[in-house]
């Protein structure tokens, strides 16, 4: 199924972003969709930016490790 995309400005996005009532409104499934398209790439993911968010999402039982 191929929905119409209407477009909008980096400042549409980055305001509907910031609001926590509008964010409330996605499913825990589009959240989960745009977490995982959102970084332009590989090297965006790195040791700090994976120990950030498990702290911010208090995972406790993860630890990461750095792997070249």
């Amino acid at each position: 199924m191929k929905q119409s995309l209407k477009n909008i400005s980096k400042e549409e996005f980055m305001n509907f972003f910031r609001d926590d009532e509008k964010l409330n409104s996605l499913s825990n499934d589009d959240r989960i969709e745009i977490f995982l398209q959102i970084l332009a790439g590989g090297s965006d993911i790195t040791k700090d930016l994976l120990n950030e968010l498990i702290c911010d999402y208090q995972v406790h039982n993860i630890k990461i490790s750095q792997i070249k």
